[in-house]
């Protein structure tokens, strides 16, 4: 008999330190994922954990005990009028993707985020990273547009796919608009935006 396999999202601890830094570290690796270049130690992912505090919990996933995934978000900009913008990031551990660990993180983490008052979550992605790309796409969020030669990394320019989703009061606004519809799933359809997506 195949024994259950049991998946669980919470908010970070520091004890989670070591395995935030571990997966991190992979994306780091592998150049795709972000703009980084240097390794995390555990102590840096601490202190980054203490500093966000309550207003910006880290969300980790869990399965059958081990840590494999974990989403993250920080302050779009330090303006006030966009304090309910938060910026996020998700990882999933090499050896656990395609198992929905990516998208049990970044649904636990727009819960979250909703429950504190933000209203909208955004992020940067490659345009190749097309795993990303189809879970942002999974959990609400659209494309806004391309931000062309956004930052160099290792001597090249790269350019970063724009993703945002609506969260809580101004995605109710959104749906009330006129000409918007909301199908069963979520999905916004409108006439001047067609492609648009609403958290459901």
């Amino acid at each position: 008999m195949t024994q259950a396999v049991t998946t669980t999202t919470r908010r970070a601890i520091p004890a989670d330190a070591t395995a935030i830094a571990h997966i991190y570290n992979q994306g780091i690796a592998e150049r795709v994922a972000t703009f980084e270049t240097m390794a995390r130690t555990p102590d840096q992912i601490v202190t980054q954990l203490a500093e966000r505090g309550e207003r910006y919990p880290t969300i980790v996933v869990e399965r059958d005990g081990p840590v494999i995934a974990w989403a993250a978000a920080s302050s779009y900009s330090a303006r006030p009028c966009y304090a309910g913008i938060a910026e996020f990031s998700v990882y999933v551990d090499r050896d656990a993707r395609g198992v929905g660990a990516g998208r049990a993180a970044l649904e636990r983490l727009i819960a979250e985020y909703t429950e504190r008052g933000f209203w909208k979550l955004v992020s940067r992605v490659f345009p190749e990273n097309t795993a990303s790309r189809a879970l942002c796409r999974k959990v609400g969020f659209r494309e806004v547009g391309v931000y062309e030669r956004h930052a160099m990394r290792d001597g090249v320019w790269r350019d970063c796919v724009i993703v945002e989703r609506l969260l809580g009061n101004a995605a109710i606004a959104k749906i009330d608009e006129p000409n918007v519809t909301i199908s069963r799933g979520g999905t916004v359809h409108s006439s001047s935006s067609p492609s648009a997506s609403a958290p459901s």
